[in-house]
């Protein structure tokens, strides 16, 4: 029988994931703080809840999609929050981008009482979230995940169990490196080639079979190219995940020079008004330092 599925926070990437988790027939409960939200999933099937406690009284697993570690401990250990309405053998999946340090803290509070924790983070912005294809990187007990895979195999299709408890949140810390400095490299190299003035799309068809061509250029050098930021990952939640990076890198003594001077980048775009804009908007940055702008020609 299929585990019922509580969902907690259904924002830009929560929702499709909980729509998602319909189409594939599990019965969900869902909760925002965002009642239009909660409205939209309720219309795709889903059993509205006013709290994360009440969520907690109808669900085997639990899902936790939100913009920060503190939220997360909110809506967990908080006031109405799943504590409140957990049974001994709940599983909660926290699939926000959180620090290491709040995963394993998080998992032994919960163990305390008897739910299990799995972090979850995942890779793939909106679009994958949408398609259900998105990269899940897991940390915490196999025989858990071996568990909730299905549950998890309803919104990705690349499922790995990375390690223990904070080993999932860890290699997501390790793909935003990958993910935001690719973006900064594109954008750095789409400014010099407006500058020198040649047709950015037609390199862009050049280069993208070679070395040079990633999954992160085919999504976001077309973005910038249509001057289309429109958030599927955030600025200021891009930010939060390279702070994370930055201090976990300094608990651990490891020097990250291009992941700090990145972070700075960002407090820049910030303080210039462009938190909420997708993280092609680091463009915005080297053009203006440049004076040039990208875009198709014609």
């Amino acid at each position: 029988m299929k585990k019922k599925v509580g969902f907690i926070g259904l924002g830009i990437m929560g929702l499709p994931m909980a729509k998602n988790l319909i189409k594939n027939q599990f019965t969900v409960t869902g909760f925002d703080l965002n009642k239009e939200a909660v409205e939209v999933i309720t219309k795709e099937g889903a059993k509205p809840a006013a709290s994360a406690k009440e969520v907690a009284e109808n669900s085997d697993v639990i899902i936790t999609m939100l913009p920060k570690g503190e939220h997360v401990r909110a809506a967990v250990f908080g006031v109405n929050g799943v504590m409140e309405g957990a049974k001994e053998g709940l599983i909660i999946i926290d699939m926000s981008s959180v620090s290491p340090v709040d995963s394993k803290s998080m998992a032994q509070e919960a163990s305390l009482k008897g739910v299990h924790f799995l972090d979850a983070p995942v890779s793939g912005g909106e679009p994958k979230a949408i398609d259900g294809t998105l990269a899940i990187m897991v940390g915490g007990e196999e025989s858990i995940f071996n568990e909730t895979k299905p549950v998890l195999e309803a919104m990705g299709t690349d499922i790995v169990l990375v390690g223990d408890s904070g080993c999932g949140t860890t290699a997501k810390l390790a793909n935003q490196i990958i993910v935001n400095l690719n973006i900064a490299a594109v954008s750095e190299a789409v400014t010099l080639a407006t500058k020198a003035g040649i047709d950015v799309e037609k390199m862009y068809q050049a280069i993208r079979g070679g070395l040079a061509g990633s999954t992160v250029m085919d999504a976001k050098l077309p973005m910038m190219l249509d001057r289309n930021f429109k958030a599927g990952g955030r600025i200021d939640i891009n930010l939060k995940d390279l702070t994370n990076v930055m201090n976990t890198a300094h608990e651990l003594d490891v020097p990250l020079p291009l992941s700090s001077q990145l972070l700075e980048t960002f407090h820049s775009l910030k303080a210039d008004g462009k938190a909420a804009l997708d993280h092609a908007g680091i463009v915005l940055h080297y053009e203006n330092l440049a004076k040039v702008k990208v875009g198709r020609e014609g």
